[in-house]
């Protein structure tokens, strides 16, 4: 499944829905199939009420139902494209609308509000490639990472509520003269859990989704010479962009060897595929192993997988600017684009 967080605009407001997108441009509302699905087949006496307990209309607490809000979106998708594929509309118990068009609603992120954020450091090109071109273009050094960085997974905490999806503008940060995309794979976890193993990490991935993780350079290095973290350099109101949908793992397969493309105003700027085996530090199964050791993981927590080989503008030479749009596509999860805006 792909399944989107959504604004729908209403006579009395606006209000926050999850579906999943199918032939991708229909959204299916997974809530209000549900409870039709539940009223026409099942036959229950109160279908609105079990339908807000197994699929709630926010990705969070649908989330935090793990496998059986899962299963009940399946079904739920599996009942309203019979429909779709006979050209036959379908609406709810009481006539509320199941299917939107793309065009009438504003996607979200897939999560807007994580439960929190790790970036981790998986892809030795990436690192090896920032290192050398932020001593050379930025006339600063970094800690000596290597040695570590091959030792343990490592990573920084994001700001969870510092996140925007598709379509919308990434705000220049007034204290930053080089703002740079970062482009990688993210995964957002679907169970709650702890020690979790290698080998039983990945029942806890719920699903994977673009992220562009955008940098405040200048900032962030000046926030490294005191090895406590980016600080303010990957901390401003949308750094942290996601979408445009989160696809479970039945549907991406192969998470390493995906295509991967980046375009600024059309232009191609990485070419690449993801996490090449060769090239990656960590799996996500050990990422998930090593954020789970004495400490709980929770459904809606996200981890971005770190930047691929030459996939930022500090590796390829490349500084955005305002007004660019960028564009970061996916084999099989879609396109992430957004503009770069700079208020006065």
């Amino acid at each position: 499944m792909k399944l989107v967080s959504y604004n729908v605009y209403t006579q009395i407001g606006v209000f926050e829905r999850i579906g999943a997108l199918v032939e991708n441009k229909k959204i299916i509302d997974l809530n209000m199939g549900y409870t039709t699905y539940l009223n026409d087949v099942e036959k229950e006496t109160k279908p609105y009420e079990i339908a807000t307990v197994k699929i709630p209309p926010n990705m969070l607490s649908f989330l935090d139902g793990e496998e059986k809000s899962m299963e009940a979106a399946k079904k739920t998708v599996e009942y309203v494209k019979r429909f779709l594929e006979k050209e036959e509309t379908i609406t709810g118990p009481k006539g509320e609308k199941i299917v939107y068009s793309l065009d009438e609603v504003k996607l979200l992120a897939p999560v807007p509000r994580p439960r929190s954020i790790r970036d981790w450091l998986t892809s030795k090109k990436h690192t090896e490639q920032a290192i050398k071109q932020a001593q050379q273009k930025l006339g600063t050094t970094l800690p000596e990472i290597r040695e570590t960085a091959y030792e343990i997974p490592l990573y920084y905490r994001g700001d969870h509520q510092a996140v925007i999806g598709p379509e919308e503008d990434i705000v220049w940060p007034s204290y930053e003269d080089k703002l740079d995309f970062e482009f990688e794979l993210g995964v957002y976890i679907g169970k709650k859990g702890i020690n979790v193993s290698e080998e039983e990490a990945e029942r806890y991935i719920a699903g994977y989704t673009i992220f562009n993780d955008v940098s405040a350079r200048t900032m962030q290095f000046k926030a490294h010479r005191f090895i406590l973290g980016p600080g303010k350099g990957k901390e401003f109101y949308t750094c942290n962009v996601m979408g445009p949908c989160m696809v479970t793992p039945d549907e991406i397969g192969d998470v390493y060897n995906l295509k991967m493309v980046a375009r600024i105003n059309g232009e191609v700027v990485v070419e690449t595929r993801s996490s090449i085996k060769e090239d990656r530090l960590w799996t996500w199964t050990k990422l998930i192993e090593f954020a789970s050791k004495d400490q709980y993981v929770y459904p809606g927590d996200f981890f971005g997988g770190g930047t691929v080989g030459g996939g930022c503008g500090l590796e390829i030479g490349r500084w955005i600017k305002p007004g660019d749009i960028i564009e970061l596509e996916v084999e099989k999860i879609g396109i992430l684009r957004n503009k770069v805006v700079k208020k006065t």
